[in-house]
């Protein structure tokens, strides 16, 4: 359904107003990676807790980086093509790391 603009400013109580306010970017970022918990009250008074952590091994893009790559398939390819640039010496060195 498309919003209407018949007096919505109007019907929006002030506490909701939040034009003249701004927000900090990443503010819990780093929190957020750590892992956060999300409590669902159901209708019949029970609560359903799930608690939720980034997998292993996955890496947040900023958004900029994000609009070039639509899958986790060309993410991989173009870091695949990048590290082929390094030298062989390099490759070995960074497989040592992990």
């Amino acid at each position: 359904m498309k919003p209407t603009d018949s007096g919505t400013k109007e019907a929006i109580k002030k506490e909701y107003d939040f034009s003249g306010v701004s927000g900090v970017r990443g503010k819990y970022h780093k929190a957020y990676r750590k892992g956060h918990t999300v409590t669902v009250y159901n209708e019949d008074g029970t609560a359903t807790v799930q608690y939720f952590t980034q997998e292993e091994g996955a890496v947040m893009l900023e958004p900029d980086v994000r609009k070039f790559f639509s899958t986790p398939e060309a993410v991989n390819k173009a870091l695949r093509m990048l590290i082929s640039v390094f030298p062989e010496k390099n490759r070995k060195l960074e497989s040592a790391h992990k």
